[in-house]
């Protein structure tokens, strides 16, 4: 999502690029135990730190910055704990797309010129001002951004190319399950109405085949922290109202007055609701076992 308070992004940024400490609002960080003489990978966001550390297993240490589900990742204030972890790292991950602009701000008050930037949108060559930066919801893609990881990897620790090679093997096989809930969607309930408040499922619910119903300019009304206009409000209302579509899609960490009386309309009406969240719940375990959940819950709001 790009939220309309960019101007908070760039004092932010000028904030740390002065090194001011300043304390993060609402997320944590969250460090795996440091490991003696392993590589430091950096993750914006803890999806992409996850798959990070399935892939570098026992010879990566990881910090994800972005790692609360319940808060708006868009409202994230990096501070000089940041700044010292991107300057010694030597992988660096960003999704990139605008989704993660302060990491760009902390690499560039960063001389080290050793380490290694991976941005996700230029792996999967997804680019322009309107594109949708949840790329990690594009699931059959998402091995691209994870052969990266592990070739970034294999250049920094030659002698341990075969482990993270078997370990990138081990990801992708770990996904056959998503992805056959996906093709089981596709083959069953192809070209299905659904709506979303943001369009933070949109890639799976094309790669599933459905049609998303939800106006245009609502979703990027909301994704950019604004209100919709009447009109579309109204659309979407009605597609709520005249049950015209089989399940509604909420982004459960990016809530607004608008959004939440759209989810209460659909579950008046019986339309099954699906939170989707941008960051790895806790819970989950990891990104497999996230997506696979938020996949299989929508398999089964359409029929099963």
């Amino acid at each position: 999502m790009k939220k309309s308070n960019t101007y908070l992004r760039w004092a932010v940024a000028a904030a740390v690029m002065a090194i001011v400490i300043a304390l993060p609002l609402v997320l944590v960080h969250k460090n795996a135990q440091t490991k003696a003489g392993a590589l430091n990978i950096v993750a914006a966001e803890n999806f992409w730190g996850n798959i990070a550390s399935q892939i570098g297993g026992n010879r990566v240490n990881v910090t994800s910055v972005i790692t609360d589900p319940n808060a708006d990742p868009h409202l994230y204030e990096s501070d000089a704990n940041d700044a010292s972890r991107v300057a010694s790292a030597d992988v660096v991950i960003v999704n990139g797309l605008g989704y993660d602009d302060f990491m760009t701000k902390l690499l560039s008050a960063s001389t080290n010129s050793n380490r290694q930037v991976l941005t996700a949108s230029q792996i999967l060559g997804v680019t322009g001002a309107d594109a949708n930066p949840h790329l990690w919801y594009d699931i059959p893609h998402v091995p691209l951004v994870a052969a990266q990881i592990e070739q970034a990897l294999a250049a920094k620790d030659p002698s341990r190319a075969s482990y993270y090679e078997q370990n990138l093997t081990n990801f992708d096989n770990s996904l056959a399950p998503i992805n056959r809930a996906i093709a089981t969607i596709k083959s069953k309930y192809a070209g299905a109405p659904v709506a979303y408040t943001e369009p933070v499922p949109g890639y799976l619910l094309a790669d599933a085949g459905l049609s998303v119903k939800t106006p245009e300019a609502f979703a990027r009304a909301i994704e950019d922290g604004n209100d919709p206009s009447p009109a579309d409000d109204a659309t979407m209302q009605n597609l709520m109202t005249r049950r015209s579509v089989k399940v509604l899609l909420y982004n459960s960490q990016a809530t607004s007055q608008v959004t939440q009386n759209i989810r209460d309309l659909a579950k008046q009406q019986g339309i099954p609701v699906i939170g989707v969240s941008e960051t790895l719940p806790g819970s989950a375990g990891s990104y497999q076992s996230w997506q696979l959940g938020q996949v299989e819950a929508l398999l089964n709001a359409l029929g099963g």
